[in-house]
């Protein structure tokens, strides 16, 4: 009979009681079965409110099935009665905070709450937490409210020499830091004295048509075909098509709803016909069908995860023979950039990816085909009235 391991850990600031345990069908379903249970997906765990009535809950559910080990969980909970250092087992949700000073443990919790007032994204939150916290390691026992524009100046040379960061990683620390000192201490034009690195100039990586037929085609779970179909027939982001929800999909007015994408914007994108066909033929066989999510995990009936699409389109592109250093984002630049060549305006392309300005847009003009094929390279016109000759001639 399987064994079920409950440990007392801190998951986003809070005691909870986490299930370890080797995956099995039946105990899953039946632990999602316990009313107050959730999962944590950095974890993989499911996870309960720190108290005697979820332990006998899950006792009940999973009475015939397992056995329920409360050993450790009941060490910790003796150790914390008798007043003791209770030994936490930290999620890594938490785990940015375990190597800070006592004297900074206050700035990141000040922070994340000024962040939460001012509805950033989790993504955002998560990412501000992240950038702030390395700055906080290194300080050690320096106070982080005493420091100057010099001294983050010194810093961020060091997170470019030394620990040679890249350029976006550097605007993204930049942005923590100067959240903090700007919005938490408000502190007036904190950070005026600081440049910021300068970013390259990328353009967009984007797939052939033919590519994207070896890829298609190379696709033999009906999930993931439907997956990534969506990904490029709407051109979503990843993170949009995770979220992607049954009632999202409008059949009567052939469109998809996009809610809340990057900077909280709505928006609607065309449904494909032969999107249409494929979804329905993807919800008509596939088991067990979804309930809330248009594309949701067995395990856990709750949205895909992005790193499980992701993994779908590097296996595919590995499948079809293609050798492009392209993510899942490139289906989003392929569509972008196919519209385009088919004369598709470049402000309606605005609207469908959702961009909020115009230049974001603009760099589909640099891979575009459309007006590069009609250029006539000066080589060829210098060949074609017999200025030069041929290499061997």
């Amino acid at each position: 009979m399987h064994t079920i391991t409950l440990k007392l850990r801190e998951h986003k600031g809070k005691e909870r009681i986490f299930a370890e345990f080797s995956y099995d069908k039946k105990i899953n379903e039946a632990i999602k079965q316990v009313a107050a249970v959730k999962w944590s997906q950095t974890n993989k765990q499911w996870h309960l409110p720190a108290d005697k009535e979820s332990v006998n809950a899950l006792q009940r559910k999973i009475d015939s099935i397992a056995v329920l080990d409360i050993s450790i969980l009941k060490r910790q909970l003796e150790d914390k009665k008798k007043g003791k250092s209770v030994v936490l087992y930290t999620t890594s949700a938490s785990s940015t905070t375990k190597k800070i000073s006592p004297v900074n443990t206050h700035v990141i919790a000040a922070m994340q709450e000024q962040l939460k007032l001012k509805a950033y994204s989790a993504s955002t939150i998560k990412t501000y937490r992240n950038e702030m916290s390395q700055l906080l390691q290194a300080l050690g026992n320096i106070p982080a409210d005493e420091l100057n524009p010099e001294h983050l100046r010194r810093y961020l040379v060091y997170c470019y020499e030394k620990l040679q960061l890249k350029e976006n990683t550097l605007h993204s620390r930049i942005n923590a830091i100067k959240f903090y000192y700007e919005q938490v201490l408000r502190r007036e034009r904190f950070f005026w004295k600081i440049p910021r690195p300068k970013k390259p100039l990328t353009i967009p990586k984007v797939l052939n048509e033919e590519e994207l037929g070896r890829l298609f085609k190379a696709l033999k779970n009906l999930k993931h075909k439907a997956m990534l179909f969506t990904a490029y027939s709407a051109g979503l982001r990843v993170s949009e098509l995770a979220r992607l929800r049954l009632r999202d999909i409008d059949s009567v007015r052939m469109q998809i709803f996009v809610e809340k994408s990057k900077g909280k914007k709505d928006r609607y994108v065309k449904l494909s016909p032969i999107l249409l066909d494929i979804l329905r033929n993807y919800l008509r066989k596939y088991k067990p069908k979804p309930q809330e999510y248009l594309f949701e995990s067995k395990l856990t009936m709750t949205a895909y995860p992005v790193r499980t699409i992701q993994k779908i389109f590097e296996d595919a592109k590995s499948m079809a023979g293609i050798r492009k250093s392209v993510g899942i984002h490139s289906l989003r630049h392929s569509f972008a950039t196919h519209l385009l060549e088919k004369g598709t305006d470049i402000r309606y392309i605005k609207e469908i990816l959702g961009h909020f300005d115009i230049r974001t847009t603009e760099r589909y003009l640099h891979v575009s085909r459309k007006e590069l094929v009609n250029i006539e390279s000066p080589l060829d016109d210098l060949w074609r009235r017999g200025k030069i000759d041929g290499i061997g001639h």
